[in-house]
C-alpha cells in the first residue's frame, strides 16, 4: 500500500497537470478567436483644410469603420422604432433627408410645411435642424443646447444620448429600447454587423446609439462653391463676392458674429442668441430653460448656413418660409427688448437696413454654401438592401 502511493499521488499530479495545460490552451485558443473575429477597422475623419482639428468623439466610442457601416444601416432602416408593420415603422431618416441636409425640408411629402411630428401624431416641438458637421459641434444640441457633453445635471450629454430620445420620445418614435434591441437582435445580419463593430453579437441599445452616432458624426459638409473658392479651384462672381463683403463685415449685413466665415468654416458659432424675433418669451425650450440665465430668454442656437437654401422653413418655430423672409426680417424686422444679443448691433434700428440689390447679393452668396457633394454622397444615403436583404424604402 504504500509503494502503491506515490505512484497514485503521481497520476492524480500529471492528470491534474493535463487538465490545466488543456484549459489553458482552450483559452487561449478562445482567445485568439475573439481577437480575430472582433478587429475593428478605425475611421479616420479627413479633416477638410480650414475645418477645425478638434472635434467631439466620446472616448468610448472611437470612430470605426464597421461601426459606421452598422449605424448607416439603422439610420434608416424603420424596424429601429421596434415594429415590424410598415405603417409603424420609422427611422432618422423619415425626417433627416440627405437631399435636404439631413433636415426635413419644407416639401417634405409626408409633414407639410417641413413640421414634424411622431408615430403617434403628436408633434415635435420645435422645427428641424440639420444634421451636418456635428463632429465639431461641442456647445450642445437642439435649439436649446439642452444636450451637451459637459452638463453636470443632466444625464443626457451626447449624440448617443439623442438616438435613445428618438426611440423613446412620444414625439418622435415613441418606442421601448428592449422592444427595439430584441428586434434587430432578430434580423438575420445584424448581429454578425454588431459582431463586427462591437465585439459582440448580442444586440444592446447601448451599441446601437453608438453606431448611429458613429454614422451621424461622418455628415461632414466641405465642398461648396465657397470651399472651393477658399481652396483657390473656383471664382465667386461679381455679385457672391458683394454678398461675402456684406457678410463678413459690421458696417454690410453683420452676419459674420453669430454665423462664421472664411475663419470659421462650420458657417456657426453653435452659441445661443436673442436674435430679436419677439419682445415676450414664452417658449418653455428656449435658452434660459436651459440655463436659467434671465438673458438667455428668447435665445437659440445660430445654425449653421451650409445648404441653409435647402432646409427651411427657418427659425426655431418655422415662421419664415424663403430665405428672402429671413433676410428682410434682419434688415428691418427686429424687436427690441432687453434680451436682445448685444452682436445685434443695428436692433435698435429695426435692423441693418439694406438695399434691394444688397439683399440680392447677400442671398447669391449665401447659396454658395450648397454643397452638392454632401448632398449626393451615396455613403450617407440610403443602403440599397438591409442586412438581411430586405429592400430599404
Amino acid at each position: 500500500m504504500k509503494a502503491f502511493l506515490p505512484i497514485y499521488r503521481n497520476s492524480i499530479n500529471q492528470m491534474l497537470l493535463f487538465c490545466i495545460l488543456t484549459l489553458a490552451v482552450f483559452i487561449s485558443a478562445c482567445k485568439h478567436d475573439d481577437d480575430s473575429e472582433y478587429n475593428p477597422t478605425p475611421y479616420e475623419i479627413a479633416v477638410p483644410k480650414f475645418f477645425p482639428t478638434r472635434m467631439n468623439i466620446p472616448a468610448d466610442n472611437p470612430m470605426t469603420v464597421e461601426g459606421v457601416e452598422l449605424g448607416r444601416y439603422l439610420f434608416y432602416d424603420g424596424r429601429l422604432s421596434g415594429n415590424t408593420e410598415p405603417e409603424k415603422q420609422m427611422s432618422c431618416g423619415t425626417c433627416h433627408l440627405q437631399s435636404r441636409s439631413f433636415e426635413c425640408g419644407i416639401d417634405h411629402p409626408k409633414y407639410t410645411g417641413g413640421k414634424t411630428f411622431g408615430i403617434s401624431g403628436l408633434p415635435t416641438p420645435h422645427y428641424m435642424l440639420p444634421m451636418i458637421n456635428l463632429v465639431w459641434n461641442e456647445s450642445g444640441y437642439f435649439w436649446s443646447g439642452s444636450i451637451w457633453k459637459d452638463n453636470p445635471n443632466a444625464s443626457q450629454r451626447t449624440l448617443e444620448d439623442i438616438v435613445r430620445m428618438g426611440v423613446t420620445a412620444p414625439h418622435e418614435m415613441a418606442g421601448d429600447t428592449n422592444k427595439t434591441k430584441a428586434l434587430i437582435q432578430s434580423i438575420p445580419g445584424y448581429p454578425e454587423l454588431f459582431e463586427k463593430a462591437f465585439g459582440s453579437h448580442t444586440v444592446t441599445f447601448v451599441n446601437i446609439s453608438k453606431a448611429v452616432a458613429q454614422f451621424v458624426r461622418t455628415l461632414i459638409s466641405s465642398d461648396s462653391k465657397f470651399d472651393k473658392y477658399m481652396r483657390g479651384e473656383q471664382q465667386l462672381s461679381t455679385q457672391e463676392l458683394n454678398g461675402y463683403v456684406l457678410f463678413m463685415t459690421e458696417e454690410g449685413a453683420d452676419c459674420f458674429h453669430c454665423h462664421g466665415g472664411s475663419g470659421n468654416p462650420l458657417f456657426t458659432t453653435n452659441l445661443f442668441y436673442n436674435n430679436g424675433k419677439d419682445s415676450t418669451f414664452n417658449d418653455s425650450r428656449d435658452r434660459y430653460s436651459v440655463t436659467g440665465d434671465p438673458t438667455d430668454m428668447g435665445a437659440y442656437k445660430a445654425t449653421t448656413l451650409r445648404n441653409i437654401e435647402l432646409t427651411g422653413p427657418y427659425m426655431h418655430d418655422g415662421r419664415f418660409k424663403t430665405l428672402e423672409e429671413v433676410i428682410d426680417f434682419y434688415s428691418e424686422g427686429i424687436i427690441w427688448s432687453p434680451n436682445v444679443h448685444p452682436l445685434m448691433h443695428h436692433a435698435f434700428d429695426g435692423g441693418i437696413q439694406l438695399t434691394s440689390s444688397e439683399k440680392d447679393d447677400l442671398i447669391s452668396f449665401i447659396k454658395t454654401l450648397r454643397d452638392e457633394t454632401f448632398l449626393t454622397n451615396p455613403s450617407f444615403g440610403v443602403p440599397d438592401k438591409f442586412p438581411d436583404g430586405t429592400k430599404a424604402p
